[in-house]
């Protein structure tokens, strides 16, 4: 399957989960509104969360795929023993590292907790129980992870890229009870308890939902006796590392919880809220790309076929920026506009809205790079090396926070976008780097002139769209009609001028589709 089938799969079902995430998202602000209940919410919830994006999805993905296409090449009998001998040690690591977690959630929660939350003792053991109640959702995530790195080794992508799905239709049923309930603080609670109950239960749904479609794939991974095996051993050798290298996005994210302890009361929902539109093209794009290449990067480098790797590399680069440069600049402009069309009523104030449309602007001024990072780190997992992108990662997390240290007290919230941005881009600068340095890749000539014409393109349709802003202004915070004519506008507008200045500059032919489209093997 070509990379951009690939991606369309990964990236299209993706898609729609983002789309259930916009749902929720809305009828968290309606339903929780900002601060209180609603940002010991976001506490209890982002806990497990972040942990599953930083082990389950980064770390453990980036080691177990490339060893596990390795094994493949040695017989299916092979694969699935190596899956199995993992399985056996991964378990009863998740079931202790959970009910630690459980039992230590007062103490942690505390580390995190902003001032008004902690001086709170309802609404500070409400965030206790919720964060306890939703733990378990790592143990079953970090399981369907496994079970998902297999499908996408096996080039089965879609089942993995749908799961997430469920998660949101989960949280959706308990925001909808919540709306239909009589509004207050009590409800707030109920609503805030349910929602915990949701993420659990969409775990284990997760789980068996992957487990089916990996046994339809004709592959099971029989449960044995833990054993710290070779095999084993060398896959957490390259996860410790992994860690710190695929998961410096979410390492920035438990940094920014610690800042956000000593914000205002309601800087966290803002966060969340602002980072939700900053992730619907990191997951579609970066996230999809990342989790297409990873695979096949591990087949051409095993075979020593470099300028395949070369050839897949560049197309993975130039297909991302094209479709990221364009939605960083839209979304810096008009994100504001986003957020009160779409979040602004109920609970959710026009100060709320305010406040999450400048963090909309602030991070996705590191949108391009967050999605290089995805990009570049598979050309050194698929070597096998965990170690370099640990390195990058550091350097770029020192960045952060010293900035963060700086700035946090002088402009607030904001800081904590704009720096991750910043540090998000050296790391992009030093991936690339080495890879250059040590003859792994060097982006072409060509592909770095379609990349500079796909920003010329960009630019013209950013200033449309400033101009557009401030006719609809009135408009983004009227009724419903309104709302919908004025964001409709704004996406045509960005469409339009972004397409006739693409075609213009000739950022997309025919020659550039039929390379990309070219399959993948």
């Amino acid at each position: 399957m070509s990379l951009v089938r690939n991606v369309g799969t990964i990236g299209g079902l993706t898609a729609v989960s983002r789309v259930f995430g916009f749902l929720r998202d809305i009828m968290l602000a309606r339903v929780l509104g900002a601060g209180g209940v609603a940002d010991a919410w976001q506490l209890a919830f982002q806990l497990p969360n972040l942990f599953r994006r930083l082990f389950a999805e980064g770390a453990f993905a980036s080691a177990f795929v490339p060893l596990f296409n390795r094994h493949m090449t040695e017989g299916e009998s092979e694969a699935r023993r190596f899956a199995s001998e993992v399985l056996a040690v991964l378990l009863p690591v998740l079931v202790l590292f959970g009910g630690v977690m459980m039992l230590a959630m007062p103490w942690v929660l505390w580390l995190f907790a902003n001032a008004e939350i902690r001086a709170d003792s309802e609404t500070y053991a409400l965030a206790v129980l919720m964060g306890q109640i939703a733990f378990p959702y790592l143990l079953f995530m970090s399981l369907a992870t496994l079970t998902a790195a297999v499908l996408n080794s096996l080039s089965r992508f879609a089942a993995a890229a749908a799961a997430p799905i469920l998660l949101n239709i989960c949280l959706l049923a308990a925001l909808f009870w919540g709306a239909v309930q009589p509004g207050g603080e009590e409800t707030r609670q109920a609503t805030g308890l349910l929602l915990a109950i949701a993420v659990s239960i969409s775990g284990l749904l997760q789980l068996g939902w992957l487990t089916f479609w990996m046994k339809r794939a004709g592959f099971s991974i029989p449960l044995g006796r833990p054993r710290l095996t070779q095999r084993v051993k060398e896959m957490f050798v390259l996860i410790v590392p992994a860690v710190f290298g695929a998961g410096v996005y979410q390492i920035s994210r438990f940094i920014d919880l610690a800042f956000i302890r000593i914000l205002p009361d309601g800087s966290l929902t803002y966060m969340a809220m602002a980072d939700r539109w900053n992730q619907l093209p990191l997951g579609i794009i970066g996230i999809a790309l990342g989790t297409a290449i990873l695979p096949a990067l591990s087949r051409f480098i095993a075979r020593e076929e470099s300028d395949e790797a070369q050839r897949l590399q560049s197309n993975a680069i130039e297909l991302s920026m094209l479709l990221t440069i364009p939605a960083a600049v839209a979304l810096f402009v008009t994100g504001s506009a986003f957020v009160r069309v779409f979040m602004q009523s109920g609970a959710f104030t026009p100060e709320d809205a305010a406040m999450t449309g400048m963090l909309v602007s602030g991070l996705v001024i590191g949108l391009p790079a967050y999605v290089l990072v995805k990009v570049l780190t598979p050309n050194f997992f698929a070597r096998k090396d965990t170690r370099t992108p640990v390195i990058t990662a550091a350097i770029s997390l020192v960045v952060t926070v010293g900035l963060n240290l700086y700035f946090v007290p002088r402009i607030g919230v904001l800081s904590l976008a704009v720096a991750g941005a910043i540090g998000a881009w050296v790391n992009t600068a030093l991936l690339y780097g080495i890879l250059v340095q040590r003859g792994f890749f060097k982006l072409s000539a060509r592909v770095a002139g379609r990349i500079a014409r796909i920003t010329l393109a960009a630019v013209p349709m950013g200033i449309a769209l400033w101009f557009a802003m401030q006719y609809g202004d009135p408009y983004f915070s009227g009724s419903t009609l309104e709302r919908g004519g004025s964001i409709l506008s704004l996406v045509l507008i960005g469409i339009a001028s972004y397409a006739i200045f693409a075609v213009l500059l000739g950022v997309l032919d025919k020659a550039t589709v039929q390379r990309l489209m070219r399959r993948q093997t």
